[in-house]
């Protein structure tokens, strides 16, 4: 412990942001692995749950889909079962409302990450110069340099080379991070499609409705009777 310590001394002031990246971003990957766990584990059980209850009962459904709303999936499937008789359309249109919704909170952190990625390797660059304007500046080169002038000459490559490594160690870990969650994010839009067209379908082979008038309804009984003026101008025609 005590010589990583003295590394992180050696690598100069860069350290100390680098450090808050790292821990930043540290952060953010626990947060994220932790939210992406609970919904993984879950989510495949809800959605079955739910399907199954909405071909008989879309109040069972919906008392489903309300006790998993802390998961993304269960808002995403709550937003149109909990609408009053809605057409195919507005149940539609309420699941790519909820959908859009949650795949928002799902890149939460994603900028943190794309921030880390970007500016890491640029602060280990710039202990790599600061590093070696510290050798250049204590190399006498053709006067001869004393023991403490070489060891200062060694403590700035130092700086150099441990920041340079430090700042693309961080980078390449937000990156890692960042490039598995969007992956995550792909698979879950797909997903929330396949699921939220199913419940769709459900919905319109088994609960929908349409209102629409009969052949036989009294509107088309009385359109369709003949009036007396209809009779006063059929005998007027002949």
């Amino acid at each position: 412990m005590a010589k990583v310590f003295d590394l992180f001394l050696v690598g100069g002031p860069v350290m100390w942001p680098l450090l808050g990246l790292s821990v930043a971003s540290v952060a953010c990957a626990l947060e994220r692995a932790w939210f992406w766990f609970k919904l993984l584990r879950q989510e495949d059980r809800i959605v079955h749950d739910v399907l199954e209850a909405a071909r008989y009962d879309l109040e069972k459904a919906m008392t489903i889909a309300h006790q998993a709303q802390d998961l993304s999936i269960g808002r995403f499937l709550l937003a149109p079962l909990k609408l009053n008789q809605p057409t195919p359309e507005t149940f539609r249109l309420a699941m790519e409302a909820a959908g859009d919704k949650e795949f928002v909170k799902m890149r939460k952190g994603d900028k943190l990450l794309e921030t880390v990625v970007g500016i890491a390797p640029l602060l280990g660059l710039l202990g790599t110069v600061t590093g070696l304007i510290t050798t250049f500046a204590n190399l006498n080169i053709g006067t001869g340099g004393t023991a403490a002038d070489t060891t200062k000459a060694a403590a700035g490559i130092g700086e150099a080379l441990i920041s340079t490594a430090t700042g693309m160690i961080v980078a390449i870990m937000a990156l890692a991070c960042f490039r598995v969650f969007v992956t995550l994010q792909a698979q879950q839009m797909d997903y929330f499609s396949e699921a939220g067209s199913e419940l769709e379908l459900i919905y319109r082979q088994f609960w929908y409705e349409p209102h629409q008038p009969s052949q036989t309804s009294p509107k088309y009984a009385i359109a369709s009777r003949p009036t007396a003026n209809d009779a006063v101008v059929s005998v007027e025609g002949h």
